[in-house]
């Protein structure tokens, strides 16, 4: 059993009296909004698990995490509510050129309600804001646009291909359902493989109706419907302020000098991209 009133308070929600298409989307937003999509204790060196227990603990202590964590705490407090969810291996395609298909470097999340299925995901960080419905179609939210359709690539799967402002390209999904623990494997190679993208580079996104905000090392941007602001945040006051303001994140178990080997990680990490881009 979860702590359902802790983790619903977290989001500022209601107990819904059933489950509803208007409750699933009150959630939804709840959890992109107060929950962010975060990678900060592979850069503090802390390593993970992807149990439900876990991830939910996290998200009771004001944490996020990625879609193991995110969606795997998501599915297991709206099944507790009474939603009937199922887990799928899914694949995340970085950029056009990226293979597709249901890698299994990504868990999704479809939940059957009111006659009809819904791909419900709070782990891919600046997409989702609400459920969609599971039909082929175009969808909007805020700046956003995406599109549903049968993967090509999934045989009876589908895929989501995100609007070209996103983090990523698309989105595909297998049909049939799997158990969290099948992604233990691909969260140690995401965690801890120099090759991986959450090792290279410090990532946090929270999503709101209008548009995201996302973090990348010391690069924070706002899309929105006006476009996209940029800065680069040149302190670690400031650094931590966008951390726990903009973001939300609970950071009172990082002691002083985790926090200050965790900016200088992150830092020189900037600075070398930085050069690497120099002619």
């Amino acid at each position: 059993m979860i702590d359902v009133d802790g983790y619903l308070a977290v989001l500022g929600v209601a107990r819904p009296a059933a489950p509803t298409p208007e409750s699933l989307r009150a959630l939804h937003r709840a959890h992109v909004e107060r929950v962010a999509y975060e990678n900060l204790d592979i850069h503090l060196g802390r390593p993970t698990g992807i149990g439900a227990a876990e991830s939910v603990a996290r998200v009771l202590r004001g944490r996020g995490g990625y879609c193991f964590h995110l969606n795997g705490a998501f599915a297991t407090l709206l099944t507790a509510l009474g939603h009937d969810v199922t887990l799928h291996r899914a694949g995340v395609q970085a950029t056009p050129g990226h293979p597709a298909g249901a890698s299994g470097d990504h868990l999704a999340l479809t939940v059957r309600l009111g006659g009809e299925r819904w791909l419900v995901d709070t782990g891919l960080g600046d997409a989702l804001h609400e459920p969609l419905p599971l039909r082929e179609g175009t969808y909007r939210q805020g700046p956003f646009t995406y599109t549903l359709a049968p993967s090509a690539a999934t045989p009876g799967g589908w895929r989501l291909t995100h609007d070209p402002r996103g983090s990523f390209t698309a989105m595909d999904f297998a049909p049939g359902p799997v158990e969290l623990p099948s992604f233990t494997a691909e969260h140690l190679r995401l965690s801890t493989s120099p090759d991986s993208g959450f090792v290279r580079v410090l990532t946090v996104h929270r999503r709101d109706a209008k548009g995201v905000d996302a973090l990348r090392g010391l690069v924070l941007r706002r899309i929105d419907a006006g476009g996209t602001d940029e800065r680069t945040i040149d302190s670690a006051d400031d650094w931590y302020d966008v951390l726990t303001g903009v973001f939300r994140l609970d950071l009172a178990d990082v002691d002083a000098s985790a926090r200050a080997a965790l900016w200088n990680r992150v830092r020189t990490a900037h600075l070398e991209r930085e050069a690497s881009r120099r002619p």
